[in-house]
């Protein structure tokens, strides 16, 4: 069996005829662009909020005129832009799968230690005993959730997401340095 491009389009193709796989074909270009709109706003908002809590450099704080956090966008699209031409040797559907699979694995990891915090915050409420059980329930369910999910991944992405995290300590220490001046 040859591996396709588009499986799902061909799929289509082979139930309902030509028809069925322009249809599926034309909704995956719709979800393409969705997915770009979404990752473009994200890019810029997520670093935003970071740096005006002071979790992040000062330098995404900035603002446009029209309140686009311009300078998320544009470091946001030179670091997608460095990822691109690091992989730039396979397909655009592999660039597309790998770039995904990253952010997947990126956005998990917040989810995970936020399943782990909400256990720790209801420890300290000393809530009812029910309740203690609804959040180790619904906690460890959030962390059963994003391990999983994490693991499937696969371990080319977790390698890569863990180099991305260790990137990331430098900033965490030159914010701790600027909170320490102040």
């Amino acid at each position: 069996m040859q591996n396709s491009p588009a499986p799902f389009a061909e799929a289509a193709k082979i139930i309902s005829g030509d028809f069925g796989g322009y249809f599926v074909a034309i909704g995956v270009i719709i979800s393409g662009i969705g997915v770009l709109n979404g990752w473009i706003l994200i890019t810029g908002q997520i670093p935003l909020a970071a740096a005006k809590d002071d979790l992040f450099p000062k330098i995404f704080k900035k603002e446009n005129n029209k309140g686009a956090p311009a300078m998320g966008l544009v470091i946001g699209s030179l670091l997608t832009t460095v990822f691109m031409l690091l992989s730039y040797t396979e397909g655009l559907v592999e660039q597309f799968k790998f770039i995904a699979e990253i952010s997947v694995f990126v956005v998990l990891i917040p989810y995970l230690f936020v399943a782990a915090a909400y256990i720790l915050v209801i420890i300290e409420k000393k809530l009812h005993a029910n309740s203690w059980v609804k959040a180790l329930v619904l906690g460890f369910l959030g962390i059963a959730y994003s391990t999983w999910a994490i693991y499937g991944t696969g371990s080319n992405t977790v390698f890569y997401g863990f180099l991305l995290l260790i990137l990331g300590i430098p900033f965490y220490v030159l914010m701790q340095w600027n909170k320490r001046k102040k």
